[in-house]
């Protein structure tokens, strides 16, 4: 068994890690730090784990633990690094954007490999620090890797992608309210929104002239989830589409291709990304669909530490969707 410490617990991503690794074969949770809940239950700010566990959070930290998640604001976890040194034998799994673009990889001497399975598992095996992809970021490049792959992402490419509300995180805002998020729509962030850099750095090492990326990011008025429409020129049928996708993820555990049109509820409260295609005229549609929580967040993590230990890939993420 292996030791996992988790820092930031009381937020969304933190409770989901401790959903999952609660029931983990290979690990047991060590710790579970927070700055305001020290001292409290941890079903206290996570009440679907009344019965689950009686721990408590700490503000403690053990520096010694096998493998820690950071789970904190981004810009957070250089600074959490800084004041804390861990041992040189704890892998480090960051859920946060402070080490995802090439610039800011190496830092205090760690060098961290982005944690997205589909292109780069060989690395994640043999890494010991990783900068897990945003979630917008792991929607969007799990709908457009293939077409890179293949040299035919030259054109430009509009995604449109609406997440939940738990992706802005557990502390409220005006746009994050239930009385102003429910029965409302609102784009943010338009063509400038953080997880480009991430996106375009990943397409960008397997074709080196992709065209512009339009992203427009939308609040969705549901709770979780990532559902991306992508478009893009395309010159070849669907049929070839389709074989390009299939073959492209024919190893992966988590992305899998449909025949059929997707909806959003068949991968909420999974560490699935469902993916469609639909050919118009010169027109491919790309649909992705993901829960921004698991497989955009705690999810890949846990499938990033299972590789990292030699673990079987999905294990502890058998997780059912509930469609009706």
């Amino acid at each position: 068994m292996i030791k996992a410490g988790i820092i930031g617990g009381s937020g969304y991503t933190g409770g989901e890690l401790i959903r999952i690794l609660l029931h983990h074969p290979h690990a047991t949770i060590d710790f579970v730090f927070s700055t305001t809940r020290a001292g409290k239950k941890i079903s206290s700010a996570h009440p679907d784990l009344i019965g689950e566990t009686e721990m408590e959070f700490t503000g403690e930290v053990n520096l010694h633990v096998d493998v820690v998640f950071l789970c904190l604001g981004h810009g957070n976890s250089t600074k959490f690094l800084n004041e804390n040194n861990f041992s040189a034998n704890t892998k480090i799994i960051d859920l946060s954007n402070d080490f995802r673009l090439a610039k800011d990889a190496v830092f205090n001497g760690r060098e961290f490999v982005y944690g997205l399975p589909e292109t780069n598992k060989e690395k994640i095996k043999k890494a010991k620090y990783i900068a897990n992809p945003g979630c917008f970021a792991t929607a969007v490049q799990l709908a457009l890797l293939p077409l890179a792959k293949a040299g035919k992402l030259g054109n430009p490419v509009h995604i449109n992608a609406i997440t939940g509300s738990t992706g802005a995180g557990v502390s409220l805002a005006a746009t994050s309210h239930f009385s102003w998020r429910t029965n409302n729509v609102s784009w943010y962030k338009p063509f400038t929104h953080q997880h480009l850099g991430e996106i375009e750095e990943s397409l960008h090492a397997l074709q080196s002239n992709t065209g512009e990326l339009y992203f427009l990011p939308n609040r969705g008025n549901f709770t979780r989830g990532i559902f991306v429409t992508a478009y893009t020129h395309y010159n070849g049928s669907e049929a070839e589409a389709n074989k390009l996708y299939k073959d492209f993820y024919a190893d992966a555990v988590f992305t899998h291709v449909s025949d059929d049109p997707i909806s959003l509820k068949q991968v909420v409260n999974t560490n699935q990304c469902h993916i469609h295609l639909h050919k118009h005229n010169n027109t491919l549609l790309i649909t992705s669909a993901e829960d921004n929580l698991l497989k955009g967040a705690s999810g890949q993590a846990v499938q990033n530490m299972n590789l990292m230990f030699g673990f079987e890939e999905s294990t502890g993420l058998y997780l059912k969707s509930g469609v009706f």
